[in-house]
């Protein structure tokens, strides 16, 4: 509506969201003042818990002499099973994950006992001097092997269209084969950090690194056998989570409330290093057994995939994990006869978890894995390939755009986003410059490869795609915000307050955001599944809009005029030709008893999932995506370096372009990572030797490419999503795997493209070597 009432400002333009602005706590990043758990200031009688871990993958525990453990230096107290006042249990969905071994290991790694000393230090020194009697039992350690002996967290799933054994019967073409894609520790720089603090009339305030406050919230009041009303967990900030810290924080938090309920006092549980990667789980590695018919073009007629993970000892979220990454299979490709099933092979290894993308990305990197082994049986540019199998284009009907679970997609912008990439990047005209360097050049060869990414957005569980916030407008004009998402660095805080800023046309320094804590925002959902700004977004929108609301209507009987006329924007409330500061109109308003506080709420619309068919529309809409990678590698060496990278991602009306543009370049290094340097090894007695810095390797600044070109596509949200932004936080991971597929796409030019490599990944460069030397003997054999 236009504002008649204010000629001089054009206030249709003013807008708080939509804009580049700093990380609401950059500055303080920078200066090294930003608090996280282990900042706080510690209470007066504080102690230090730390955590006495299991020998042996698979065993029941004959005895336990903690007398030595007792007797060290400053032991104030040592706890097991037992001594659990509620209920032994941190597994957020099926209740098969003990806070602490209760006569049987099932990991090495597994909690045993808690130690509480007067110092970090002792507590860590006293925690490996318990003396444990074993009985070992038979232990399995891969998702093969869980395979074999079927042995399952949870009942295999399967989502099933059209016939596809009729389907390979009738396709001229047929691939087949298997492919092992590995996991990946979070490698938060902030390890998993609990401080808790007894309250009285027995309340308990828990402090820690969570990403997940309700959930930690019951896990302690269960421990503890209290009522959720008497727990209180708070996080300021993270220091990185990726998934890490969704359920996986639940027993560092129980663990330490047991220990300071027990002991009276407050205890800090804060893990070593070596101890986090030991005990949490990781991403899920997945091994795939597949079979696709196709015909002359590359177009796919039938698929079949077989997916198992390593889900480790107990169920954690391997269902919701392998759910999407049956729903991601297709990525960006309409399949019309497809035969999915997914297993959680259950394993005697760290229970695993979230990470970034959730399954998603597992789910994707198959079917992007075929169209390149067809592309290269058929002798075509795997681009192609891709593009002949997208979903069709927006307005085409459905007849090529309803997934395998039954979802009709209406967004469809993937065809004009990778001609957008194609073109910018110049794909062709550098795809003919690899092959005439490979011409003559014997050992360094160049790859190059562009993947497309179509992810889901919304919670696998519908339930759980809620939120809560509350906005407090204080008499002075200054706005106060709280919602139910937490921070991980991945900028949720500065964005609801630029919703709230713009809601209430104020400038983004009236407002300022506190700690999520549950006794504000109740029953609150995971800061997971790329939902954070989306849903507290919403929240905090509807919060602020009622106040807005409460505003003009007092406005309104001051200066006269329709409320819905009133206008605001720029720090002043237009009104009836008058124009008003805020923080004047405030003051008024509070006078004439006027509520200046309120609560919000939202509820993603439209979604539904039937778990036992596998069918139903679990995701709000789709994000989009697509990457070029350009990498040269070293044939003698297995060595390799990514030139350049090129990445257009859909963010729809971008809430904070700067923000989201740095989680795109993030997700594209750390999904790198997952693919190509990360190695996760255990040894055959099921230790865990990739455990630090030292021995696990993530991506360093030397592994960026000097040429890395990102931007965001210019779209709308066709769903109502908060001002028709899109997330940003998953869907990005997926795009290096034009990274993998150009390394694979250097190796396969050893043997003239005529060769599709053995690559599994982590594409490493031992892994790298040993699919060389296969393509050149299969290419002497040929």
């Amino acid at each position: 509506m236009n504002d008649m009432s204010a000629p001089d400002l054009n206030t249709a333009a003013w807008s708080a969201v939509g804009v580049s602005r700093a990380h609401e706590s950059a500055r303080l990043h920078v200066l090294g003042q930003a608090d996280y758990t282990d900042d706080i200031d510690e209470v007066r009688g504080t102690l230090h818990a730390a955590l006495g871990l299991s020998a042996r993958p698979h065993a029941k525990i004959v005895s336990m002499d903690l007398a030595p453990v007792r007797a060290s230096r400053g032991v104030v107290a040592v706890y097991t099973a037992q001594d659990i006042p509620g209920t032994n249990d941190c597994g957020p969905i099926i209740h098969d994950d003990p806070i602490l071994a209760d006569g049987l290991v099932q990991y090495v790694g597994q909690p045993l006992f808690v130690v509480v000393a007067d110092s970090h230090d002792n507590a860590r020194r006293a925690a490996k001097k318990g003396v444990v009697a074993y009985d070992e039992l038979p232990a399995i350690l891969t998702p093969q092997a869980a395979r074999a002996a079927q042995s399952y967290v949870l009942p295999p799933m399967r989502l099933a269209r059209g016939d596809a054994q009729a389907a390979f019967e009738r396709a001229p073409h047929r691939v087949k084969g298997e492919l092992h894609v590995g996991g990946q520790e979070q490698f938060y720089l902030e390890g998993q950090i609990a401080y808790a603090i007894p309250q009285e009339n027995d309340g308990m305030l828990v402090l820690c690194s969570t990403q997940h406050p309700s959930e930690m919230q019951h896990v302690v009041a269960h421990a503890l056998g209290l009522h959720s009303h008497h727990v209180v967990v708070e996080c300021r900030r993270m220091g990185g989570g990726f998934g890490g810290k969704e359920s996986q924080s639940a027993l560092w938090a129980a663990a330490a409330a047991v220990s300071a309920r027990l002991c009276g006092r407050p205890v800090k549980l804060r893990a070593d290093r070596d101890d986090d990667m030991l005990v949490t789980g990781k991403r899920h590695c997945f091994h795939y057994e597949y079979e696709v018919g196709y015909d002359g073009e590359g177009r796919i007629v039938g698929a079949k995939v077989d997916m198992v993970s390593r889900a480790g000892f107990s169920a954690d979220l391997s269902g919701p994990v392998a759910t999407r990454a049956v729903c991601h299979f297709d990525n960006s490709y309409y399949l019309a006869d497809v035969d999915i099933r997914a297993a959680c092979g259950k394993t005697n290894t760290q229970s695993n978890t979230a990470f970034r993308g959730f399954g998603g990305p597992q789910g994707a990197i198959a079917i992007e894995y075929v169209l390149d082994e067809i592309a290269r049986n058929l002798g075509r540019d795997a681009l192609d390939v891709r593009k002949l199998n997208f979903y069709g284009r927006s307005g085409d009907g459905m007849e090529r755009n309803v997934t395998p679970y039954g979802q009709v997609i209406v967004d469809n912008v993937i065809h004009e986003l990778v001609d957008e990439l194609e073109a910018s990047s110049e794909y062709r005209a550098r795809r003919a410059a690899v092959d005439a360097f490979n011409e003559s050049s014997p050992v360094l060869k160049k790859g190059v490869a562009l993947t497309p990414v179509k992810f889901g957005i919304a919670f696998n569980v519908t339930h759980l795609n809620q939120a809560g916030a509350l906005v407090h407008v204080y008499v002075d004009g200054s706005i106060l915000v709280n919602h139910g998402g937490t921070e991980m660095g991945q900028g949720v805080n500065t964005k609801v307050m630029q919703v709230v800023a713009h809601e209430l046309g104020v400038d983004l320094s009236r407002v300022r955001i506190t700690a999520t804590n549950t006794s504000k925002v109740a029953n609150t959902s995971a800061t997971a599944a790329s939902t954070g700004a989306d849903l507290n977004g919403k929240a905090a929108q509807d919060a602020a809009r009622r106040i807005r609301e409460r505003l003009a209507a007092f406005a309104a009987r001051q200066h006269g005029g329709a409320a819905e006329d009133v206008r605001f924007a720029a720090d002043t409330v237009f009104a009836n030709g008058a124009e008003i500061p805020f923080d004047e109109l405030v003051a008024k308003a509070y006078l004439a008893r006027t509520q200046l506080w309120s609560d919000g709420y939202y509820a993603t619309p439209g979604l539904s999932w039937d778990p036992k068919t596998m069918t139903g529309r679990p995701f709000s809409y789709f994000a989009y995506g697509a990457a070029v990678s350009e990498v040269i590698v070293d044939t003698l060496t297995g060595e390799w370096k990514l030139l350049r990278a090129d990445a257009l991602y859909d963010a729809g009306k971008s809430l904070n372009p700067a923000i989201d543009i740095g989680q795109v370049e993030g997700a594209f290094i750390q999904g790198m990572g997952w693919l190509t340097t990360e190695e996760l090894w255990w040894d055959q007695r099921g230790t865990l030797k990739t455990h630090a810095p030292s021995t696990y390797k993530i991506p360093a600044v030397s592994d960026c490419p000097e040429d890395f070109r990102v931007r965001l596509f210019e779209n709308r949200n066709v769903e109502d999503s908060i001002h028709r932004s899109k997330a940003v936080g998953e869907p990005p991971l997926l795009l290096p795997f034009s990274v993998f597929f150009a390394i694979r796409d250097a190796i396969s030019s050893v043997g003239g493209h005529k060769v599709n490599p053995p690559l599994n990944a982590p594409a490493t460069c031992e892994a790298i070597l040993n699919a060389v030397a296969a393509v050149e003997a299969a290419t002497r054999a040929g």
